[in-house]
């Protein structure tokens, strides 16, 4: 499911005998013929091709196979690294449960309601059970975040996104990743609000679609206090109010959110690291991107339950920390095309790779970041990792001098199978037919010019 926006490696795909670029004018007609069918459209990211899915969202979309994102090529969008890499397996069959290609079940643990009169039971233990069950790991509003972050794409980079990645594209795919997801038995579209760009002069029908997607929150149900909805955007900024305290949220200048005055203390206690980056002496300074758990105290005022923060660089990159901050920049201005894995609510995160380097061949080279500022046990975790990676392992203590990073190997675009012809576009930009009997070409990857977060969240 992820997104295949702004990637620089030619996506093909193959549909009955005919090879077809993603912008082919004939893809549409060809994805309707066998939509429905036992037919599947494949990727030729890799020699033979991938079976892919075809969903239908006003036009028909490619997406990957449940399963199938380790056979894709390193800079296909639709790879998807070893689930050991990230925390995301962790949650893989407890918290996310994918029902289909197209329909995925996350369990969270938080709710989307307030509930009056509700407590947890208390009292002496039962000694004799009928049954005892195994806790299921369900899902953080930080891991949720990383989970539609991961799902959108921007967790990954490829050199054609340099400074592409503006709130249009954030709040289209971000939204787009909702699609599909089921949240306690809702659709977590109808639950998710990230702004769209805000413009002074339409600020009027800006402001009335937001009210028309927050309208849920002004409609409880007989057993339920407050529904909630999430919104995701850029921090900006806090003050003191008689009310409490008053978040800004950047594309939102005309409507901010509240959070009591304790709640807000224990945000610059947990998440200080990723409140203080936003000031570094660096030439980008980072973002904090939040997700806010909200729902409505009076009409159209919006109070905040639940608060995470995600450190992103100005290309809206995630971060553990700003010690991460000079390779990534190096990695862009090197023109690499890489994967940041996430942590969601993993207790392991320090073993995890810093960053996936996607464009060295048929399989990822992780790079690993030791800061020298970090805790003893979470520097002691990773030395551990480091250590059973064995000594080959590429990794960067930060205080010390970068070294030089793994070669870029040949991007090879595979050609389909024998025998196919490839769809002509309309002229005048008609080209020849390629044949199946084509050797595979062999192109570079074309450069460009150019805090850690805590576990869990708060309530």
């Amino acid at each position: 499911m992820t997104s295949n926006w702004g990637h620089d490696m030619e996506i093909q795909y193959f549909i009955r005998g005919r090879t077809f670029d993603v912008g082919s004018p004939g893809l549409q007609d060809a994805l309707a013929q066998i939509y429905q069918t036992s037919e599947r459209p494949r990727c030729m990211c890799v020699s033979g091709g991938v079976e892919m899915y075809i969903a239908k969202h006003g036009e028909f979309v490619v997406k990957r196979m449940p399963d199938t994102g380790h056979l894709h090529h390193p800079t296909c969008s639709s790879f998807e690294p070893e689930l050991s890499t990230s925390g995301r397996g962790e949650l893989m069959g407890d918290a996310i449960i994918s029902h289909s290609p197209d329909q995925i079940e996350i369990r969270t643990d938080f709710p989307f309601s307030r509930v009056p009169g509700k407590a947890l039971p208390r009292g002496e233990p039962v000694v004799d059970p009928a049954e005892v069950h195994a806790p299921r790991k369900r899902m953080s509003l930080r891991g949720l975040l990383h989970f539609l972050y991961e799902t959108a794409g921007f967790n990954r980079w490829y050199p054609a996104m340099f400074d592409r990645r503006s709130q249009f594209v954030i709040h289209k795919y971000l939204t787009e990743a909702a699609r599909g997801i089921q949240v306690k038995g809702g659709s977590l579209e109808e639950r998710l609000y990230v702004p769209e760009p805000f413009k002074s002069e339409r600020k009027d029908e800006i402001g009335e679609r937001r009210r028309r997607k927050l309208s849920i929150l002004m409609s409880p149900e007989d057993a339920v206090q407050f529904k909630m909805a999430i919104v995701i955007g850029e921090f900006v900024g806090s003050e003191a109010t008689p009310f409490g305290r008053k978040i800004k949220v950047k594309h939102m200048p005309d409507v901010p959110l509240y959070i009591e005055s304790k709640a807000w203390e224990r945000v610059e206690k947990a998440y200080g690291p990723t409140l203080q980056a936003r000031d570094a002496d660096v030439d980008r300074k980072p973002k904090a991107l939040m997700a806010a758990l909200i729902y409505a105290k009076r009409e159209h005022l919006y109070q905040v339950d639940t608060l995470s923060l995600m450190m992103v660089s100005d290309q809206w990159i995630p971060l553990d920390g700003i010690y991460e901050l000079p390779l990534i920049e190096r990695l862009q201005a090197e023109g690499r095309t890489f994967l940041k894995p996430l942590k969601y609510d993993s207790k392991h995160g320090a073993a995890f790779p810093n960053v996936l380097l996607l464009d060295c061949g048929a399989s990822p080279v992780p790079l690993h970041v030791v800061s020298a500022f970090a805790e003893p046990k979470e520097r002691s975790a990773k030395e551990k990792a480091l250590q059973a990676a064995g000594v080959s392992v590429w990794a960067w203590h930060t205080d010390k001098a970068m070294q030089e990073l793994p070669p870029q190997a040949l991007t090879r675009v595979h050609q389909a199978p024998r025998n196919h012809t490839r769809p002509r576009p309309a002229a005048p930009q008609e080209r020849p037919e390629v044949s199946g009997d084509t050797p595979d070409n062999l192109t570079p990857a074309a450069p460009v010019d150019t805090a850690h977060a805590p576990q869990g969240q708060l309530l």
